[in-house]
């Protein structure tokens, strides 16, 4: 189900994806606040379409000002431990990584969601992109429904 809210006009494009982290201390006295933080923090949200006719807001934290759009919460591709790991299940994160130059890193620690948190796996992808773990994890790449 969508949700409209505020966005910075530089991001305001279906299909963009952003992680919401909650009020700044430049929201405080804005008279926008209750159409702006309206998402769920530190979820991952996807632009489904940009309001029509719709003016620009100034705001006190996006120089171009805001513009209303349409946001759905959408799943993220994560690295989980593979014993157990199938679809509907509940995992978390193995654990933070140094190797930040390996090519799974950004599904060893994705952004919106947290090492001591389970979440629902909504599907199973496969294997990782990298060829060798250099923790030596046994990792499966999948789907985490956030918004649960």
């Amino acid at each position: 189900m969508s949700t409209v809210t505020l966005v910075g006009t530089r991001l305001a494009d279906p299909g963009t994806e952003f992680v919401y982290h909650g009020e700044a201390d430049a929201c405080a006295g804005c008279p926008y606040r209750s159409q702006c933080l309206n998402l769920q923090p530190d979820t991952k949200y996807q632009i489904t379409s940009v309001r029509e006719n719709a003016q620009t807001l100034e705001c006190a934290m996006h120089d171009g000002g805001v513009r209303a759009v349409e946001v759905e919460p959408v799943s993220v591709r994560a690295n989980i431990p593979s014993k157990g790991a199938f679809a509907g299940s509940k995992a978390s994160l193995s654990g933070p990584c140094p190797y930040v130059e390996c090519p799974s890193h950004e599904y060893c620690e994705p952004d919106a969601v947290e090492f001591d948190e389970e979440y629902r796996i909504r599907n199973i992808l496969g294997d990782p992109p990298h060829e060798v773990c250099h923790l030596d994890r046994s990792l499966e790449l999948v789907e985490l429904d956030i918004d649960e």
